[in-house]
């Protein structure tokens, strides 16, 4: 009898079990959608179409750290929260302290990691879900930057972070724009429109990069190169397949999931930088609802809830489609709290899909 672990696999069945297959078909069928009935919107026009990718570059930042932690067999849902916390710590020390602005971004981003590693050891030490546990903390972190922002400032808004950093090494990784020149001669050249009045005059409509793309762009890279090329990226997947069977095998389960809890933290906080950077400003409500549409990103991409199984690049591609589809209703002219109607339907699809791939992998009936 042959072994089953040398049977020739087709190629339909290599293809139907790629985690990214879903999105792609996804992203074909949003696009396709929009460019029918918002094609003439200027949805893609230069303008329109930093719009849409401006969004989504935030939707991936933060699902690039979701995903490598579900992909190890856990959740964090304090990642929203997460976001509001640093955005307003990085504030306080800029405008209330009078920090530098490099001095700030650090110090903010060892506190969220380091808030990222709790997590991580108050799952592994208790035992309980992380469920549970980031459940707690998204209500602790909440708390606490709505009580820290009050405070300190007496509201629950921090403006002049921008002319606190401005002029500040650190502070434009995370704000501004890059390619100011190439997108200048565009616009001289008529590649792309310019202004025709005002201040900005002769200046091109689409000024540059943000660097929050460019922020998007690495991580997903990093992420991607991690989980497909290292030896690393194999304790991710066996961490969260079998986590019993990965440390009869030496691989050191504990450390890579918490690691993965402080590199979520890490996203939440760049994702905070360049949102505080872009307003100017910090809120304490800022990150509301984020930790489930990153959730819903990688779901889409293909990555099972039960971890052990999905793909950087299909998150990635889950939240190309959040950002089109926000923006493309905003272009369409329909109302926008059909995005979460979307949300809700594109998830219960996913997961039906997940789980038939789930089925196909394991021979489940």
């Amino acid at each position: 009898m042959t072994d089953e672990r040398l049977m020739p696999v087709s190629s339909l069945r290599r293809a139907m079990i790629r985690p990214e297959l879903g999105a792609i078909c996804g992203v074909i069928l949003v696009f396709a959608f929009f460019l029918m009935v918002a094609g003439d919107s200027g949805m893609f026009a230069p303008a329109g179409f930093q719009n849409w990718l401006v969004v989504s570059a935030q939707f991936a930042i933060i699902a690039v750290g979701a995903c490598l932690l579900m992909i190890a067999g856990e959740f964090d849902l304090s990642v929203g929260s997460m976001i509001g916390f640093a955005g307003v710590i990085a504030a306080i020390l800029t405008v209330q302290w009078g920090w530098p602005a490099w001095l700030a971004i650090l110090v903010t981003f060892a506190v969220c990691i380091g808030l990222g590693a709790i997590n991580g050891l108050l799952v592994i030490r208790t035992g309980l879900p992380s469920f549970i546990v980031t459940l707690a903390f998204l209500y602790i972190l909440r708390g606490l930057t709505i009580w820290l922002s009050i405070l300190t400032t007496r509201q629950t808004i921090i403006g002049g972070v921008r002319e606190a950093a401005e002029g500040d090494w650190l502070a434009a990784l995370f704000g501004g724009v890059i390619f100011k020149g190439f997108f200048q001669w565009l616009g001289d050249v008529g590649l792309i429109d310019t202004f025709t009045r005002g201040a900005r005059a002769g200046q091109p409509v689409v000024e540059g990069v943000p660097m929050l793309i460019v922020w998007a762009i690495g991580l997903i890279i990093f992420g991607h190169w991690l989980l497909a090329k290292t030896r690393f990226g194999n304790w991710i997947f066996a961490s969260g397949g079998d986590a019993q069977a990965a440390r009869y095998v030496g691989v050191p389960v504990n450390r890579v999931k918490v690691l993965m809890f402080m590199f979520t933290a890490f996203c939440a906080t760049v994702f905070a930088m360049c949102q505080v950077m872009e307003f100017g400003s910090a809120a304490a409500d800022r990150g509301l609802l984020k930790e489930f549409e990153a959730i819903i990103c990688v779901v889409i991409g293909g990555a099972l809830l039960t971890g052990g199984y999905g793909s950087v690049i299909g998150a990635a591609l889950g939240a190309l489609i959040f950002g089109v589809v926000q923006q493309g209703l905003f272009f369409a002219g329909a109302e926008s709290s059909l995005f979460r109607v979307f949300l809700g339907t594109i998830l219960i699809l996913a997961v039906i899909m997940n789980t038939y791939i789930r089925r196909l992998i394991t021979g489940e009936r």
